[in-house]
């Protein structure tokens, strides 16, 4: 992939989006599916923000089935259904456990009621590419299996458990990323680093293109456009204030939701429990560590500021500890802790947690912008279908009869997998000289594009060197700045190879990634420094 911004002359779009996030990305990548001209733009780099704070789940909604929810249930399970069709190697089935007790609120005929709707709403569950991504239904289990299945579950007033099905997404950021990389398959071009500075108007108040800062040299350039969509996630409103004062007068509802990854509980599957103020939580195992997450605690502020602050580690240890295992567990057990701002649909719930999870679409020509459409609210499991109904808008306003959408039906780029068996079975069979958990980690995360770092590894010897035990491949930070926009040591460590998405994987590790870089991007030996002080701070707890 290349940034279209460096060689930019005056091309027209017919649609520019603001925001590469999971929603940006799948808008463009929509878009150049039809057949238009799409620029995307992102300040930062792809997926860096709200997109990478996830639990790194692909999930039907369950807990919005309390809210009558059902449009939204129903959605959520039909898209995870389509990303574990279109991404085989990063969307897969795992299974929760569910311990039911006495109480009203989690007791055991509410729970059963409750998944049964869930599995009645994901009646099409079976309907997989791959048979080994099909869902099975829940079912009951007594108090004695669930005791014997998960000694952290609290045994006062239990009453038995639910076990139910969802889909774990192993590299969120690396998803996000297939999504760009689909764009740029159909056409699309994009751009990390170009920061949107404000828009250019016609006298009509009519949009006919953006001011954009490239960041990374700070050329400053028009990008032109015939409509613009503005996918910003929080900082949707940020965005609309640079059209002027009086543009439209919107402002997004944020909400914090922190996870953590902790050497404990060693829960032996993932776990749904409660906290004693109602609120779910989820304990899942991931990449030999404990995910847990998440809080939902609305924010105030500019969300350029926000961080995950000592206070809500604390707080999310307290609810673990309520909830689960046996109370001991401290922030000297936490490796790994990241946040970010959900931007919510605001209701008249009181607070974030009850907040709806619905997008909404907004054709600001009726406040008298022509030209700009706005996305708010959504959650990372709808993105796909979110975009099909944000290119329905788009092309009516191009007076052009709406298309059929086909990217619930084509793999995205690196995930282009028929069968999952054969597909492990070749890879082996191809590069059967790199250990188990190389090919292992290499192949989920890269899918179709595995053969390529694996044949950079071969062709360059100091590239086939493993960096954690895990099997990350030095290559796999080359192909990081080759092939995929990698730009900092920060994109190569969270939102390429995954290197930093576990905690720190210490200073050798570290400064074996950023010379490698170097050589790549030419860094001099203060910018080594740099980067690696800057992947620090990043993988600091606060």
């Amino acid at each position: 992939m290349k940034r279209f911004v460096e060689d930019y002359r005056d091309e027209q779009f017919d649609v520019v989006v603001i925001g590469g996030g999971i929603t940006g990305a799948a808008v463009a990548y929509e878009a150049a599916s039809r057949g238009l001209r799409v620029a995307l733009l992102e300040k930062k780099d792809f997926g860096w923000a709200t997109s990478a704070a996830t639990s790194k789940l692909i999930h039907g909604g369950l807990r919005y089935l309390q809210n009558y929810e059902f449009g939204l249930v129903r959605e959520s399970l039909k898209e995870r259904r389509i990303l574990e069709n279109i991404a085989p190697n990063l969307v897969y089935p795992i299974p929760f456990l569910v311990p039911g007790y006495g109480d009203a609120k989690r007791s055991k005929w509410l729970l059963r009621a409750g998944l049964g709707l869930y599995d009645l709403l994901a009646y099409d569950k079976k309907r997989t590419w791959d048979k080994s991504k099909r869902i099975a239904s829940h079912r009951w289990v007594s108090r004695r299996t669930v005791k014997q299945m998960e000694p952290q579950v609290r045994t006062q007033g239990l009453t038995g458990g639910s076990i139910y099905y969802d889909c774990q997404c192993l590299n969120p950021e690396r998803l996000t990323l297939a999504f760009v990389k689909s764009a740029v398959k159909r056409g699309g071009k994009v751009a990390n680093y170009a920061g949107v500075t404000g828009f250019r108007c016609s006298q009509a108040r009519r949009l006919e293109a953006v001011f954009v800062e490239d960041r990374l040299n700070g050329r400053k350039l028009e990008v032109r456009g015939s409509l613009f969509v503005n996918c910003g996630g929080p900082w949707a409103d940020i965005v609309l204030r640079l059209l002027r004062q009086d543009g439209p007068a919107r402002s997004i509802k944020r909400s914090e939701g922190i996870h953590l990854l902790t050497r404990r509980p060693w829960t032996r599957q993932a776990l749904v429990g409660w906290t004693p103020s109602g609120r779910h939580l989820f304990v899942i195992p991931w990449r030999g560590l404990q995910l847990i997450g998440t809080t939902d605690k609305e924010f105030v502020g500019d969300p350029d500021d926000y961080r995950v602050s000592r206070e809500s580690i604390e707080e999310l240890l307290r609810d673990t500890n309520d909830s689960l295992g046996d109370g001991s567990l401290t922030y000297g057990d936490v490796v790994f802790a990241y946040g970010g701002l959900r931007p919510l649909v605001d209701t008249a719930t009181a607070g974030t947690y009850e907040s709806s999870r619905r997008y909404e679409i907004y054709d600001h020509a009726a406040e008298g912008f022509e030209g700009l459409i706005t996305v708010e609210g959504g959650k990372y499991t709808t993105s796909r279908h979110l975009a099909e109904n944000v290119l329905g808008l788009v092309e009516r306003k191009m007076g052009r009869k709406p298309g059929v959408s086909r990217t619930d039906r084509e793999h995205l780029a690196g995930c282009e997998i028929k069968n999952l068996e054969v597909f492990w079975k070749d890879l082996r069979g191809a590069y059967g000289g790199f250990d188990g958990n190389t090919l292992a980690f290499v192949g989920g995360n890269y899918g179709t594009e595995s053969e390529a770092v694996f044949e950079m590894a071969r062709r360059e010897a100091r590239l086939a060197g493993k960096l954690t035990e895990e099997g990350q491949l030095l290559a796999a930070v080359v192909y990081a700045v080759r092939e995929e926009m990698a730009r900092t040591l920060s994109d190569i460590l969270f939102r390429r190879t995954g290197l930093g998405n576990t905690g720190n994987p210490g200073s050798e590790v570290l400064r074996r990634a950023a010379e490698a870089a170097a050589g790549e991007l030419h860094w001099d030996r203060t910018r080594v420094e740099e980067e690696i002080a800057a992947a620090e701070e990043a993988l600091r707890l606060p």
